[in-house]
């Protein structure tokens, strides 16, 4: 059995394929969840809508909590990062993180970026050690076969590297390099563009897009069975 982690960032309440505004990048992680308990229901599936509970942004308080030994921290710092606490437990027990993440302004929504924030931390997901010369940090979630999967959504299209809006893209580096850098060994993605089109080009992007999800799926559940358990690592 595996741990799939499902979150969804987007500001949009419903998916696309039930409302008429709803979000795509709800009902891509919602296919790929569903296609994923079809062929393997004894998988345990942990949600988190970061719209519907926003975590908080890290503040002073929380610096200086988060830097300070747990041996000598102060009752009101276990408090301030409780919800960081529950956050990165969450991330630590996932063998498979699926991210539901819409383009704003070029970046991702300000929710993800907070819950990126509150679970790329000093002690609990990466060690740092200033007597280290040259590699004073280092991933602490390295070696256990995480892997995330990014699906996305764009208004406009050529967001792809070496398109023609490939250099504004921030969605995907944005997210994955925090969270490479603490120790997540692969990543896979699938978008949809052309939203605010919405023509036969979003139509045909959409069904583009699901089609990927369906194989990626396929891929990964069957390079889990080629490796006998679990994630394979790369």
């Amino acid at each position: 059995m595996i741990r799939l982690f499902h979150i969804d960032s987007s500001a949009r309440p419903g998916r696309s394929d039930e409302l008429a505004h709803g979000s795509h990048t709800r009902r891509l992680s919602a296919r790929f969840v569903r296609r994923w308990q079809a062929l393997r229901p004894q998988d345990a599936v942990v949600y988190r809508d970061l719209a519907e509970q926003p975590p908080a942004p890290v503040t002073g308080e929380w610096v200086h909590a988060a830097f300070t030994p747990p041996a000598q921290r102060e009752p009101w710092m276990h408090q301030v990062l409780s919800q960081s606490d529950r956050l990165v437990d969450e991330l630590i027990g996932a063998d498979l993180v699926v991210i539901g993440v819409p383009m704003y302004n070029f970046g991702m929504p300000s929710t993800l970026k907070a819950w990126i924030d509150n679970v790329v931390r000093v002690g609990r997901t990466f060690g740092f050690d200033r007597s280290r010369p040259g590699e004073p940090y280092w991933p602490l979630l390295a070696g256990q076969g995480k892997r995330m999967v990014l699906l996305s959504s764009r208004g406009d299209h050529g967001y792809e590297p070496g398109e023609r809006l490939g250099t504004r893209n921030h969605v995907e580096t944005g997210v994955t390099a925090p969270l490479l850098y603490i120790g997540i060994d692969r990543v896979d993605y699938v978008a949809i563009e052309y939203d605010e089109f919405n023509d036969e080009r979003l139509h045909a992007s959409i069904a583009a897009a699901e089609a990927e999800v369906d194989a990626l799926v396929g891929q990964i559940t069957d390079e889990m069975a080629a490796c006998g358990a679990g994630l394979p690592q790369i």
